[in-house]
């Protein structure tokens, strides 16, 4: 009984749901457009050689520091090595130690 007065009240919900009209969408405004001032020609030359200079100094220190990154990857790689290095000489002589 309370699962058909369950399904009677969804159908009823969905049914008065479904039946409402569509209100259509507000008409969209077109915004006027934009009066360009007169030197706006030059002003995105000089900002372009502006950003191509910046842009050019960006990659050289950016180039810079990758090579120092990479340099110091190549230590860490080589202290790491070294480290493991030191590491199975210390477990021979531990074992040679415990044969004894």
């Amino acid at each position: 009984m309370k699962q058909s007065l369950l399904a009677a009240a969804l159908l009823a919900l969905t049914l008065a749901a479904c039946s409402k009209p569509e209100e259509a969408p507000a008409p969209v405004a077109e915004p006027a457009p934009a009066a360009a001032p007169a030197d706006a020609a030059a002003a995105p030359a000089a900002a372009a050689d502006a950003a191509a200079t910046t842009a050019t100094d960006a990659a050289a220190t950016a180039t810079d520091a990758a090579a120092t990154a990479t340099d110091a990857a190549g230590e860490a790689a080589k202290a790491a090595g070294e480290a493991v290095d030191a590491a199975a000489d210390a477990a021979k002589a531990a074992a040679e130690e415990m044969k004894k």
